[in-house]
């Protein structure tokens, strides 16, 4: 009776595998519901952040005769970089190894988005649909062009400037992005950028400031007051880009995980100590703290803590913040006050000094031998102390800052050479808007 039951109940388990089995393969085979929600709520977030968050911040930071034309870059960017996205820009950025993906590119195998199918998942991420992370990350290339209006704002020609945001995507966001994320030469040496603080970062702040030097200064600049004419404006896009940067740090995790809540609560808490400090140390030193300053230092903290959002805790992103809200006002101050350069917004010093701070230090609080200052430990087995780490770090940010000055400066002559990058005289007195776009952003 005993083997009857046995032979009976072993035949009924095989009938329920083969029922199941399938199911199973089907479901390995299948996104994640929860992590493919996350990432298109991510997606939008970053999208926020271009428009209208960033567009506003820097539409208020600038005087009222070139509100729209910060507006008109900033939509424009959006859209040329979103079509160059879809011809090359991914294949370059994360292209298959049979399409000629090296250490340095990512090859044209993915040219026009070849092979993307409703179905299709993301090899990146195989919880995802791959038109999810193409359209995730795609928002990442199109703020970072973005960002590098603030360092030319207010006196470079509306065509010049898509022609070298053009160009510029293709020839350093889309490389530097595979070299970092796409399977390139700085991910397998252990970078650990966990989103973007070389790629987006360090590339939109050097080439703002290479950018601001061969443009040269605005018309009157450091003479003459150059004060944001819409303070209003510009916190309401502060506002929007701090809420946005949840889904810019969050969704990096690529999937609706423990990563991603840390790396939400350590950028928020980084937010908030890079403005406070901020404010402080412009209260210490000029009597006063200002709106401008605290949302710029909101933005300093949030940008130092994107390539350590994913590997730090909160007591580490606690000092990360603190450091950006000193480093990048001293450095603003720097540039600005001592060196005279004019980089109309301060990109450079907020993003591209605070990209590197946050780079170095993604090294050091992503151990875990600090006591309650630890992290989750390094990206690449072997290496085990900070010393190690903090140098693999070093050499990202030297070569993506280096390769970025160089091309950055060879795109911006080469255009000049073509045709005149500038506004003239005339044209940057009477403001942006009229010269280049026949509209004012005020007719009252």
């Amino acid at each position: 009776m005993k083997l009857v039951n046995k032979s009976t109940a072993l035949k009924v388990l095989a009938g329920l595998t083969a029922l199941i089995a399938p199911n199973l393969a089907m479901a390995a085979d299948a996104p994640n519901g929860a992590d493919t929600a996350w990432i298109m709520t991510s997606t939008a977030l970053v999208l926020f952040m271009t428009l209208p968050g960033l567009a506003l911040f820097y539409g208020g930071l600038v005087r009222s005769k070139n509100v729209l034309s910060v507006l008109m870059q900033c939509f424009a960017i959006c859209c040329v970089i979103t079509i160059l996205w879809v011809v090359v820009g991914f294949s370059i950025a994360f292209g298959t190894a049979d399409g000629g993906a090296n250490q340095w590119w990512g090859g044209l195998g993915r040219f026009m988005l070849a092979g993307l199918g409703e179905d299709t998942l993301s090899p990146n991420s195989d919880n995802l649909p791959e038109s999810v992370f193409v359209m995730f990350q795609m928002t990442f290339a199109i703020i970072t062009p973005a960002l590098i209006v603030g360092g030319f704002a207010e006196r470079m020609r509306f065509g010049p400037m898509l022609a070298f945001s053009a160009l510029w995507f293709l020839i350093v966001y889309a490389p530097v992005t595979h070299w970092v994320w796409g399977g390139g030469w700085l991910g397998d040496l252990g970078l650990m950028d966990f989103a973007g603080g070389t790629v987006v970062h360090v590339t939109a702040g050097v080439a703002a400031l290479v950018a601001a030097l061969v443009l040269g200064r605005r018309t009157g600049f450091p003479e003459k007051p150059m004060t944001p004419h819409n303070l209003t404006m510009t916190a309401t896009g502060a506002g929007m880009l701090w809420v946005g940067w949840f889904g810019f740090n969050g969704g990096s995790a690529l999937a609706a995980n423990g990563d991603a809540g840390m790396a939400i609560l350590v950028t928020h808490i980084s937010a908030a100590c890079g403005a406070f400090m901020w404010m402080m140390m412009e209260w210490i030193k000029y009597g006063k703290a200002s709106a401008l300053g605290i949302v710029t230092g909101m933005v300093a903290g949030l940008g130092t803590i994107t390539p350590a959002s994913g590997f730090v805790g909160p007591a580490g992103a606690l000092v990360i913040g603190l450091s950006a809200g000193v480093v990048c006002f001293i450095a603003t101050n720097f540039i600005k006050r001592t060196l005279k350069i004019d980089d109309s917004l301060d990109v450079f010093p907020v993003h591209g000094v605070g990209g590197i701070l946050g780079t170095l230090l993604a090294g050091v609080f992503a151990s875990t031998q600090l006591g309650i200052f630890s992290g989750q430990g390094f990206a690449k087995e072997g290496v085990e102390t900070i010393a190690e780490q903090v140098g693999i770090q070093a050499i990202g940010i030297l070569a993506v800052g280096g390769y970025t000055a160089v091309a950055t400066l060879i795109l911006l002559v080469g255009i000049k050479m073509i045709t005149p990058i500038r506004a003239n005289d005339d044209d940057e007195r009477q403001g942006l808007d009229i010269t280049q776009h026949e509209e004012r952003g005020y007719d009252l």
